[in-house]
C-alpha cells in the first residue's frame, strides 16, 4: 500500500483542523444550504401546470438540441464558468469582509441551495427518478462536489472575520484578519477554477453521452 505523500497529508491535516476549529459555523451554513434545497424541491412540487410545462419545455428543448447534433462550445463554457466563479468568489469575499454582509452571505447560500433543489426536483419530475438523477449526476454533480464545499468555506471564513471584528476593535488585528480572509478566498478561487475545468471537459462530455439515452 502506497504511503500518502507528506505534502498531501499535511494539507489534509490543515483542512481537518480548520473544519474542527469552525465546526459550529460549518454546521450552521450546511443547515442553511439544506433549507435552500428543501425550498427548491417544495417550489417545484407546488408549481402550477403552466410553470411545469415551461420548465419541461426548457429542459427537453435543451437535451433535444444535443440529441440532434448540437455541440457544447467548450471555450465559451469554460470562459463563462470561470467568470461566474470569479464573480461569485469576489462577491463572497467582499460581503464577508463587511460587518453587515453576513446576512447576504446566508442569502446567497439559500439561493444556491434553492437552485440545486430546483434542478434535481425538476429533472426527476420530467424524466422520473432514475433518469432525472442521472441527468443531474452527469451534468452537475462533479463540479458541485467542489463548488458546494468551497461556497461553505467562503461563508465560514466571512463569519470568522465578522467575529474577529466584533471581538477585537484594534485596526492592526482587523487588517491581519482581512488579509487572512483574502488569502483564503484566493485559495478557494483556485479550487473553483478547477471546478470550471471539470464542468467544461468532464461533465459536458458525460452529459453529451447521456442525453442519447433520455
Amino acid at each position: 500500500m502506497r504511503a500518502i505523500p507528506k505534502k498531501n497529508s499535511k494539507l489534509v491535516e490543515l483542512i481537518l483542523k480548520h473544519i474542527k476549529e469552525n465546526l459550529k459555523e460549518y454546521i450552521i451554513v450546511s443547515i442553511i444550504l439544506l433549507i435552500g434545497i428543501i425550498l427548491g424541491v417544495l417550489f417545484v412540487n407546488n408549481m402550477n401546470e403552466h410553470q411545469s410545462q415551461e420548465v419541461k419545455k426548457y429542459l427537453t428543448d435543451f437535451t433535444g438540441s444535443l440529441k440532434e447534433g448540437s455541440t457544447i462550445d467548450n471555450g465559451k463554457l469554460l470562459k463563462k464558468s470561470i467568470g461566474s466563479n470569479l464573480l461569485f468568489t469576489v462577491f463572497m469575499w467582499f460581503v464577508g469582509s463587511t460587518v453587515i454582509g453576513i446576512p447576504i452571505v446566508f442569502g446567497m447560500i439559500v439561493f444556491r441551495g434553492f437552485c440545486l433543489g430546483y434542478t434535481i426536483s425538476s429533472s426527476i419530475a420530467i424524466w422520473g427518478t432514475g433518469k432525472g438523477i442521472l441527468f443531474f449526476v452527469t451534468s452537475m454533480l462533479l463540479q458541485n462536489l467542489i463548488f458546494i464545499p468551497c461556497m461553505l468555506a467562503l461563508a465560514v471564513s466571512g463569519i470568522k472575520l465578522y467575529k474577529s471584528i466584533m471581538r477585537d476593535k484594534r485596526k492592526e488585528n482587523i487588517k491581519i484578519e482581512i488579509f487572512r480572509h483574502t488569502i483564503f478566498s484566493l485559495f478557494i478561487l483556485g479550487l473553483l477554477v478547477g471546478a470550471a475545468f471539470i464542468e467544461t471537459y468532464i461533465s459536458s462530455n458525460l452529459l453529451m453521452m447521456y442525453v442519447s439515452y433520455l
